[in-house]
Order: structure tokens, then C-alpha cells, then sequence
């Protein structure tokens, strides 16, 4: 009886043999966090956070600096506040080209994602469909050119001869179409519930009515995630403008000014009768501070659009995942 006491005894201690209670939200086959692992991640996700936002603090700190704070900086971004001033912002919103530029992109922008998206879409849902004419043959196609381009001198070539050069319509029409976004979507649209597209056609529905009342609703998550890609690669583009529009500044767009004024090191331009640009000779504000103040307004319509769109963002991108 004394052999058995030792074990009745453990068997009986309160709380032996319960298991510890999991946490709200944890799935059950998953471990129970451990103090390292818990650490680990709060310190890499902190480095990652300090490395996205310690650029924006210096960008921001130093576009509201005066002269003399960046020259004893260094030169270069402030990192302590010193003689705060928004002489920058004045100064680029006075002078014409920066307003200008602000209204020449979001132009772009919002024309060329709304082309972009219808094309997309269209061809996306005609490929997708698998009776379509010769849709083997133009998927071929067009996965071909993701590979293979024409390359720069004859895309030049085509936009001049057909009297692309200083117009705007060049700085949409040669990069409207992305393949790889054409692809995403038709993936999407080939998952889309056969059931729905059957009964769409039983009803009496033809094509552009089950694209629009049937594909579409039930893949707002993508349109959305290509809408933003689309939208931030318009928004960002300088390239055509450098090939098709260098020398106007009237249809410079902001991203083609952020170009000039802080890669090359060129001074803000007054914008005259004729168009062309004029040196300003005395700047109140200090140029690397011009500089980073365009920065600022071009991260701004992307800093306030995407938190709304980051819940389709993510639902599109892990959806597309799960898909394959």
C-alpha cells in the first residue's frame, strides 16, 4: 500500500493532469508561444517598422527645415528638429509647376487606370473563357511578350510615327497593359462558381451581362488589388515622360519633377508665357528642402489610398495564393 501512495498522491495533486488552457484565437494544433519566439518576432518586426519609418520622419523633418538647420546637418536629412519652416511647401505651391504637375498626374492617373482596368478586364474574362476564339493563340501571345519585347528604339519609333511625341496620350497608351495583371485575373475569373455562370445563362444573360452582373461582384478582391497596381505605377511613372514629353514642363507630371529636382540637382523652374522654365535666382527656401517637399507630395496620394484598399489588398493577394 506505501508503493502506491507516491503515485495516488501525484494523481490527486490539484490542478495534475489539466491541461493549461489555450489562448482565444490560437488554433489547437498550434504551440503555445514561447518567451524567445515572442521576442524574436517583436524585435524583427520593430527593425522593419524603424526601416519604413525613420526615412519618412528624415524626408518630412528636413522638407519643414530651414537653410541653415540642413547645413548643419550636413547637408544631407535632418533628424533633430531645428528652425522649423514651411518656406518649401510655399515655394513649390507659388511657383506654378509643382501644382500644375500635382493636376498632370492625377489626370494620368486616374485615365490611365480606368483604360487600363477596362482592357484588363476584358481580355482577362475573354481568355478565361474557354470556348473563346483563339484564345490559346492570344494567351501565347501575350505570355510571348512578357519574355521577348521589341525594345526601346522601335517602342520610341512606333509613339513618334504615329505623332505620340509631346502629347499626352503617350505617357498612358504605351504601358496601359500589364500581362502579369491580366494573368492574375484570369485565374480569378476561371475560379468563379460555374453554377452561377450556368444559371446567369439559363436567366437569358449574354457575356457582357454575366461579366458584369456575375464575374465582377464576386471578384471585387482583385479588381481592387489591380486597380492599386495599376493606379501607384501611374502615379510613380517618369520614364515616358523623359522619352515622349522632356522638354515642356507644362506636362511634366509630379513624378517627372520629383526627377529633375532630386536626382539631377536642377532648381525649381518658374513657368513663363511661353511655357518653357526659368531659373528662380533666390529661393526662400533652401533646395534640398524643395527637394524633399516634392518627395512628401508624391508618397502622400498613396500614404491615404491604400489604407483602404489594404483589406482587398489582402484578401486578393492570399486568395491568388490559395489558388495557385
Amino acid at each position: 500500500m506505501s508503493t502506491l501512495e507516491p503515485l495516488i498522491s501525484r494523481r490527486t495533486k490539484p490542478g495534475a493532469g489539466v491541461p493549461r488552457k489555450r489562448a482565444k484565437g490560437r488554433a489547437v494544433w498550434e504551440e503555445q508561444p514561447s518567451f524567445i519566439g515572442q521576442f524574436g518576432k517583436g524585435a524583427v518586426l520593430t527593425v522593419v517598422v524603424l526601416a519604413v519609418v525613420l526615412p519618412l520622419y528624415a524626408i518630412v523633418l528636413t522638407s519643414v527645415s530651414s537653410e541653415g538647420a540642413i547645413t548643419r546637418a550636413g547637408g544631407s536629412l535632418v533628424l533633430v528638429p531645428d528652425g522649423l519652416s514651411l518656406s518649401a511647401y510655399r515655394e513649390i505651391f507659388s511657383n506654378g509647376v509643382v501644382t500644375r504637375a500635382v493636376l498632370v498626374s492625377v489626370g494620368i492617373t486616374v485615365v490611365g487606370t480606368v483604360v487600363s482596368m477596362v482592357l484588363s478586364i476584358l481580355c482577362a474574362y475573354g481568355l478565361s473563357r474557354a470556348r473563346s476564339v483563339g484564345h490559346r493563340f492570344f494567351l501565347g501571345a501575350m505570355i510571348f511578350t512578357m519574355f521577348f519585347s521589341g525594345g526601346l528604339i522601335p517602342g520610341f519609333l512606333v509613339v513618334t510615327q504615329l505623332h505620340g511625341y509631346d502629347q499626352y496620350w503617350a505617357l498612358i497608351l504605351p504601358s496601359c497593359i500589364s500581362v502579369f495583371n491580366i494573368l492574375i485575373m484570369r485565374g480569378f475569373y476561371q475560379a468563379t462558381a460555374r453554377d452561377l455562370i450556368d444559371a446567369a445563362r439559363i436567366d437569358g444573360a449574354g457575356e457582357w451581362r454575366i461579366l458584369w452582373s456575375v464575374v465582377l461582384p464576386t471578384t471585387k478582391a482583385v479588381t481592387a488589388v489591380m486597380t492599386l497596381f495599376y493606379a501607384v505605377g501611374y502615379w510613380g511613372s517618369w520614364f515616358n515622360t523623359l522619352l515622349y514629353t522632356p522638354f515642356d514642363n507644362n506636362k511634366w507630371p509630379l513624378s517627372y519633377v520629383l526627377y529633375e529636382y532630386v536626382n539631377l540637382g536642377a532648381k525649381m523652374p518658374g513657368m513663363d508665357s511661353g511655357g518653357s522654365g526659368a531659373d528662380i535666382q533666390h529661393q526662400a527656401a533652401a533646395p534640398f528642402a524643395i527637394s524633399m517637399a516634392v518627395v512628401v507630395l508624391t508618397l502622400i496620394p498613396i500614404l491615404v489610398v491604400y489604407p483602404f484598399l489594404q483589406k482587398h489588398f489582402t484578401k486578393g493577394m492570399l486568395t491568388g495564393a490559395i489558388k495557385g
